[in-house]
């Protein structure tokens, strides 16, 4: 059985920092690109950060030097490293797990950015 498993959301001041971590269970965790997504209250779904199996990265235009995503492969974990934070950045940030066919989502980890 596959699990994404986020931890590490938290209410956090402005100009604050968090880490977030997703353990992974149930997939060759090695082969898939990872993602972290996140969605806010009446917004849409937006990419916050990705790492291909060559740990190849992509972040969205918002970030602006803000996150580091890494992943640890012998442990099955992918990290987001956020500091920086701004309250435009609360929301429910999701883990992601694609390789060809297979897509899988955590349950996600609420984030709140507020003084």
């Amino acid at each position: 059985q596959v699990q994404l498993v986020e931890s590490g959301g938290a209410l956090v001041q402005p100009g604050g920092s968090l880490r977030l971590s997703c353990a992974a269970s149930g997939i060759h965790f090695g082969v898939y690109t990872m993602t972290w997504y996140r969605q806010a209250p009446g917004k849409q779904h937006e990419l916050v950060a990705a790492i291909t199996d060559l740990r190849s990265t992509n972040y969205g235009d918002f970030v602006k030097g803000r996150f580091l995503i890494s992943r640890d492969n012998y442990k099955s974990t992918v990290d987001l490293q956020m500091n920086s934070l701004k309250p435009d950045d609360t929301a429910v940030y999701y883990c992601h797990a694609r390789w060809n066919t297979n897509d899988f989502w955590g349950q996600g980890t609420q984030v709140t950015v507020s003084s």
